[in-house]
């Protein structure tokens, strides 16, 4: 059984029990969320395709923390211009644990 769902502008495949890191979401540790978005869900045999989301259906999880991804570099130059612009960016995530998928 999986579901293919859609929050912060990004699509995710869930089965029960997996951890996913999604963009930040409001709440707190421990709270359950639920995600109506979805795009795609099986149920081992049928797949069912919303369109564009799946009537009725949704993926219910466990937020699990709150945290910052690994810094990457943003560097801009210009050759023979002098022009140089170094900036690091860290993207906040939230860990989640996938609990149950209803369709």
């Amino acid at each position: 059984m999986y579901a293919v769902f859609r929050t912060g502008g990004k699509q995710f495949r869930a089965e029960p029990g997996t951890k996913l890191r999604i963009p930040t979401l409001e709440g707190d540790e421990g709270t359950t969320v639920s995600f109506d978005h979805v795009l795609i869900a099986s149920n081992g045999d049928v797949v069912t395709v919303g369109q564009p989301t799946v009537a009725g259906a949704s993926v219910t999880a466990e937020i699990l923390r709150h945290g910052k991804d690994r810094k990457i570099i943003v560097f801009k130059r210009k050759k023979r211009k002098g022009y140089r612009r170094k900036q690091g960016h860290r993207q906040k995530f939230t860990e989640i644990q996938v609990a149950d998928i209803n369709i």
